[in-house]
């Protein structure tokens, strides 16, 4: 059996998505992600009924402005490439101009055996557990990263 890294991030919108100040948020949300989904090392992210970004889902965070992002990739370099290596690296970025970035953990990692799929509450009880405890191998950052055998990796470089 092997085994996949899941993604998860959260962040509050400081606006709803048709404000003016989220236009070029909404503008890119389709492009970055089919560019994600045709980038090397993809294997799934969240969307909703009509296919559309996970940021038009009710998050299980009882706040209606929360945005959810959860995807599943090959391995940490095809995260990483996607990340830091393409034009999300702009969103990524300049988030604040969209979203309130005060407040619990905002991003986790985790590793999944292949052929499964990340849920919604999957996902907060990850970054539940890297708030509560911080990282460690159910539930860790790309600071301090853990292999898939729950090895401590000193840092996953950027």
């Amino acid at each position: 059996m092997g085994y996949h890294l899941a993604q998860a991030n959260i962040a509050k919108f400081k606006a709803t998505l048709n404000h003016p100040i989220m236009k070029e948020f909404v503008d890119f949300l389709e492009p970055v992600n089919r560019f994600a989904e045709e980038s090397e090392g993809f294997v799934w992210r969240l969307k909703d009924d009509h296919g559309r970004s996970a940021s038009y889902i009710e998050s299980p965070f009882k706040d209606e402005m929360m945005a959810v992002n959860i995807s599943v990739w090959e391995d940490l370099e095809s995260f990483k490439n996607f990340v830091y290596g393409s034009v999300h690296h702009y969103f990524l970025r300049n988030k604040r101009k969209w979203f309130d970035l005060k407040g619990p953990s905002q991003f986790v990692l985790w590793w999944m055996p292949k052929g499964t799929v990340p849920t919604l509450d999957m996902a907060k009880e990850k970054l539940e557990l890297l708030e509560k405890n911080g990282p460690s191998p159910r539930a860790f950052t790309l600071r301090e990263f853990y292999d898939f055998k729950g090895n401590k990796v000193v840092a996953a470089p950027r």
